[in-house]
Order: C-alpha cells, then structure tokens, then sequence
C-alpha cells in the first residue's frame, strides 16, 4: 500500500472508531476484510490510528473541525500537519489517495498557538483540575508525554533469569533492551518491540510484558517464601505473575469476571509459577497479602488506551469510586491479623487514589499505612497509584 492509500485506510477505520465503535476490534475487522494488506501496511494503519486517537483534539483543531467533532479525514489532515507534512501532498485524489483537499482545509492554520490549553495538552477540559490536583506543575509535562506512543517494557522473571541473560537472549531475536530505574526488573524495548511475542525469551517464560510502573507496584509489597496471597482483581493475571516470581507463594487469583483469567494458566506454565484460580464463591480468608487492583479510569495510562480519556464521564468516575470502596470494604476482612492489604491503581485522580485510601482508614481503624505512593508518567511508563496497609494483630 501506498502511503497516501494507508491514510485512506486510517481514515476509514476513524470515522467508525468516532462513531463509538472499539478501536481494536474496527482494526481487525478492517484487516481480515483487507487481506491484501501486509504486516507493515497494518501496523503503519495501526500507528496512525492510535496517533490520532491520543491527539484527537489538537488533530482536530490541525484539521479544521475547530472544537466540533472531527471526521476521521480531518484528523488525519491535523496529523500531517502536526508532522510537518503539507497534506496535499497526499490528499492527491489518485488511487486509493483521499481527494483532495477544498478551499476551506486549505485555509486552515497549521498552528496551535491560539488553540485553548486542553487542545494543546489533547485532553478534556473537565480533566485538567483533577490532574493538576496530583501532578500539580508537573501536569502539562506529563499529559504532553501521554500524547505520543507508550514505550514497550517488559519485565525479567528473576525465578527463572537475570537481566544479563535476558538482554543475551532477547538480542538473539533482534530485540534490544535497557533497564529501567523504576523497577530492578524492569526492561525498556528500544528496538524489536513487535518481536518480543515471538521472541524465544518471551515464549521461555524470561520475560514478560508489563509495564515498568505496574512492576514497581509488586516491589513495594513485602513478599515473602510461605505466604498466602490473594489477588483480587487479578485480569490476566500479570501481578499474580509477577509476584510468583519474587517468592514461593501460595497464590489464588480472582476476577469478578471469571473469563478475563483464561490466560493465567498458560502464561503460569510458561514462568514456571503455580497460580489457581477461584470464583467468588470459591474464596478463603486469612491471606498474609490482598491485592487489589482495582477497575479505575486509567487516567494513568491514556497513551496505552486513548479511548478512555475521551468516553470519561463525571458520572463515571463516580460510579467507579464506588466500585472502589466496595472492594476495598469486602476485602478488608479476607486479610489475616497481621497481613497486608495493598491497594493499586494506573488513575493520577485524587478521588481514586489518596482519597480512597484516607476513607478507607477512617472506616478501618485496625489498620495503618505502610507506605503510598504516585508513579507519574514523567517517570517513565504509564501513571500509577499504591497504598500498602497493615492489619493489626
């Protein structure tokens, strides 16, 4: 495909991803009804889509649609431009090329200098107090930071590797990888990033793919060789994963969605960790450690799923607040008198994060904080948020 003919195809897939549609599944939708379309047609689509979805706003702007909902064409014309790129010089009208542009997108001004600040930074005007209540001068850093592509991290399986022996293996598959000082077990990609699913490191159980922040949770809990644990909200079962690999444990995994864990068993193989899995029902009580990584907002990790940041409501965050304490609440009497609970999620909002935790000790008074902390995007990776408790004896 010609280059002019994937914004075509970009275009196309955003006007149905603007109607409401998962950006996910339109790209592949799109891909089996395009067979002809090569890997590196698909993933070049794929960046453009996901680009334009992380900077709907200013693309928007770029492209003409001014505050108004955009069409797919006109954020592809804002990304050129964004780029440096005169969009007539694609938008030819030959084959498979977008027509060309009319007298009033050639009129449009390639400039942001006048646009409003949530254009600038792409994101929801009501969004910019609640991250500047955590990030504070930091915020238009970061939210800037969340406007391009995610980096890749992966993380080491120590029970099976070191990072040494990692890199050697990773390298063998032409992948290339640095460490990352958010975590001793976290790996930065820096070439190869599309190879490591079919990397024999990866398929060996060395390494995983998690985010550095998301590993950083992990080392801020106190694993230790005997425990019983808990992972609450355990999804595919990453943490689980990850915490297997710092101790010999006894760990259940659970989800309030059963068939989001069908993937822990392969994966435990795969490491070398023993993980089960339970339904609600199935659950004991008297953990020495309870994870719960709680559904959130993500406001954290908007770069990895830009969607969220735009279907975001009021109404939805509170709804996701109450989810929240409800879990914190059931989990609370599942933790052994003097065990840990610790409390994770990828939102930089207050109200998710150090609210949570500052209600959730006011309710409970047999138990004290052990540490918290924000992991910003500035750091490196997506934005986390952890509290760790202790229960008293």
């Amino acid at each position: 495909m010609t280059p002019a003919a994937r914004i075509s195809a970009a275009i196309e897939i955003l006007d149905d991803v603007l109607a409401g549609e998962n950006a996910e599944r339109v790209l592949t939708t799109w891909a089996r009804g395009h067979r002809f379309a090569g890997s590196k047609d698909r993933a070049a689509i794929r960046d453009h889509v996901f680009e334009a979805i992380r900077c709907k706003r200013s693309y928007a702007w770029l492209g003409g649609a001014g505050e108004g909902r955009p069409s797919g064409r006109q954020l592809m014309i804002g990304a050129l431009r964004a780029s440096g790129t005169d969009p007539a010089t694609l938008f030819t009208g030959e084959r498979f090329a977008p027509h060309p542009l009319n007298d009033d997108e050639r009129a449009v001004e390639a400039d942001l200098t006048d646009a409003p600040l949530g254009v600038q930074l792409d994101c929801p005007d009501w969004l910019l107090p609640l991250y500047a209540e955590t990030l504070g001068e930091d915020r238009d850093a970061a939210l800037l930071r969340t406007r391009g592509r995610s980096d890749v991290y992966l993380r080491v399986n120590i029970g099976k590797s070191t990072l040494g022996n990692a890199l050697e293996h990773l390298s063998e598959d032409g992948i290339e990888a640095e460490p990352h000082p958010l975590s001793e077990t976290a790996l930065k990609v820096t070439k190869g990033a599309r190879a490591v699913a079919r990397s024999q490191a990866y398929l060996t159980g060395l390494v995983e793919l998690q985010d550095a922040g998301s590993q950083a949770i992990i080392d801020a809990l106190p694993l230790q060789d005997g425990m019983s644990v808990l992972d609450y909200c355990a999804g595919g079962g990453g943490k689980s994963l990850a915490m297997g690999a710092r101790a010999h444990l006894d760990i259940t995994a659970h989800d309030a969605d059963f068939a989001r864990m069908q993937d822990i068993a392969p994966r435990a193989s795969r490491a070398g960790i023993k993980i089960q899995t339970a339904r609600t029902s199935e659950l004991g009580s008297d953990y020495d450690l309870v994870l719960c990584d709680v559904p959130c907002s993500g406001s954290g990790a908007f770069a990895r799923s830009p969607q969220g940041k735009w279907v975001l409501t009021q109404d939805r965050l509170n709804h996701l607040t109450r989810i929240q304490a409800d879990i914190l609440e059931k989990v609370a009497p599942m933790v052994a008198e003097g065990g840990v609970l610790a409390y994770a999620t990828c939102s930089l909002f207050k109200a998710e994060n150090d609210a949570q935790a500052e209600k959730f000790l006011e309710a409970h008074p047999e138990f004290t904080m052990l540490k918290s902390r924000t992991i910003s995007p500035l750091e490196g990776g997506d934005g986390f948020f952890y509290a760790v408790f202790s229960k008293a004896n």
